[in-house]
């Protein structure tokens, strides 16, 4: 009983993600680190392709974006990182509209699909994205895409490398 009272005096309820707020995540060391792979060294995913979201009777797929610069986010309506950076890939994504530049999300570990569907329309999040509850297409990465790490974002190149 002392042990339940002592865990409940640690919860305020008021955490910014059940309010609607935001906070942000420091790497160690303030810095985050950017890598690039030269064209030689990289490698193609297998078959990224998953359930549209927004309309799971659709197929997105990274197919779907031929010729395209693609980048991927990989997030999920219960990360607070990623609640802070969505609306300025959706910046991105419409700055980019008119190049051939293609957003493609992937929602992550969010097992009831009305979540992350309210998140999007909230934050009128227009680029597409997987529902993949499962991460199931992070196989599609060879282990090469770090899954424990969530948001992450690659972009791929106009061959998808």
């Amino acid at each position: 009983m002392l042990a339940a009272g002592l865990l409940a005096g640690c919860s305020t309820g008021d955490d910014a993600v059940a309010q609607g707020g935001t906070f942000e995540f420091v790497a160690p060391g303030g810095k985050t680190d950017i890598f690039y792979d030269p064209p030689a060294s990289r490698g193609r995913p297998g078959s990224v392709s998953g359930p549209d979201l927004m309309d799971p009777s659709k197929t997105l797929s990274l197919n779907d974006f031929a010729g395209k610069v693609v980048v991927i986010n990989v997030w999920g309506q219960w990360c607070g990182p990623c609640r802070a950076e969505i609306t300025q890939l959706e910046k991105v994504y419409d700055a980019t509209r008119n190049l051939p530049v293609a957003f493609l999300g992937i929602d992550v570990r969010d097992n009831d699909i009305d979540a992350p569907r309210d998140f999007v329309a909230d934050r009128k999040v227009s680029y597409p994205s997987i529902y993949d509850p499962a991460m199931r297409t992070m196989i599609a990465f060879g282990g090469k895409y770090p899954t424990t790490v969530i948001p992450s974002t690659v972009v791929l190149d106009r061959e998808h490398r």
